[in-house]
């Protein structure tokens, strides 16, 4: 009796884990496809929202992904893609575009330069 319910909990403690690991694999599959798709509409926004979040759509599909949303300001891309993986369906949001200018020496950050 003693080892059927040892077993018993054995089983469920794998089950547990088996499923939080599916979790974990269908986060990062969608937060890989969020960024790809993402660095492919910024690299394409000059052409065009249109056609950036087109790109982005092709990426995330080769990913195994979907896009639910691509938004692209200037040269900013914001794409939010979900991956499905099992009963998991996540969405990752990523942001890519041209890196923020350097700061000056000596320049605190958040504090405007000047009277």
């Amino acid at each position: 009796m003693w080892v059927a319910m040892a077993a018993t909990a054995l089983c469920a403690v794998f089950a547990l884990v088996l499923a939080m690991g599916q979790a974990v694999v269908a986060r990062h599959r969608a937060g890989a496809a969020a960024d790809l798709a993402a660095l492919a509409a910024a690299d394409h926004a000059l052409l065009g929202s249109a056609d950036a979040c087109h790109r982005a759509a092709e990426v995330a599909a080769a990913q195994g992904s979907e896009v639910v949303r691509c938004v692209v300001s200037g040269e900013i891309a914001d794409v939010t893609a979900r991956a499905a993986f099992g009963p998991y369906a996540p969405t990752v949001r990523a942001r890519a575009g041209p890196p923020l200018p350097a700061p000056l020496p000596g320049a605190v950050p958040g504090v405007p330069d000047g009277p």
